[in-house]
C-alpha cells in the first residue's frame, strides 16, 4: 500500500525544498517527479528552469500538465518514490481547459486512489491559497474554491500532512 506525505504552504515557503529533502531521505534511487507547470511566458520559463536545476539528477522529470491520472496509471510500477508539484498548478490548468469543479474533484480523487494502490511513496505539493485576500473575480474566488476543495481531499487520504512557513513545516498529521 502506497503512502502519501501532503505538503502545504503559501507562496515560497519552502514546499517544494522540503519534498525535495524528504525524496533525499528516502535513500531510494528511482524517484519520479512530475511537474504541473506550463512555460506559458518568460517569467514562467525561468521559474520552471531554476527548478529544474534544485533537482538531483537521478530523478527522472514528467511534464504533465492535465492527466496526471493517467500518467501515474503509466509510470507507477518504476519508481519508489513520486513527487507531484503542484497540486494547484494543475487546478488552474484544469479550470483554463474548462473543465468543471466536480471534473477537477474525479480528477484528484483518482490520483489518490492509485497512489494509495501501489507500493510508493508519494510526496504532493499544493499552496494553501485560502489564507489570502478573497479575489475581486468570479474565476478567482472560483479557483479559491477549489483549491481549497482538492487540498482537503488529499489532506483526509494522506497519511501525513505538513504545513509550510517560513522554510519550517508543521506536520499536522
Amino acid at each position: 500500500m502506497g503512502k502519501i506525505i501532503f505538503i502545504l504552504g503559501g507562496a515560497r515557503s519552502g514546499k517544494s525544498s522540503f519534498a525535495l529533502k524528504l525524496a533525499k531521505k528516502s535513500k531510494k534511487n528511482k524517484v519520479a517527479f512530475i511537474a504541473t507547470g506550463q512555460a506559458r511566458d518568460c517569467e514562467m520559463k525561468k521559474r520552471i528552469l531554476l527548478h529544474r536545476l534544485t533537482r538531483p539528477s537521478n530523478f527522472k522529470t514528467f511534464e504533465e500538465a492535465l492527466n496526471l491520472s493517467g500518467l501515474l496509471k503509466k509510470i507507477s510500477s518504476g519508481f519508489d518514490v513520486i513527487i507531484i508539484d503542484c497540486l494547484t498548478l494543475l487546478v488552474s490548468n484544469l479550470m483554463l481547459k474548462k473543465f468543471k469543479e466536480e471534473k477537477i474533484l474525479d480528477e484528484i480523487n483518482k490520483i489518490s486512489t492509485i497512489l494509495k494502490k501501489i507500493n510508493i511513496k508519494a510526496i504532493i505539493v499544493s499552496n494553501e491559497v485560502g489564507l489570502g485576500i478573497v479575489p475581486q473575480t468570479k474565476l478567482g474566488r472560483g479557483f479559491r474554491d477549489i483549491a481549497g476543495k482538492v487540498n482537503q481531499a488529499v489532506a483526509k487520504n494522506a497519511d501525513n500532512v505538513f504545513f509550510m512557513v517560513s522554510g519550517l513545516p508543521w506536520r499536522l498529521k
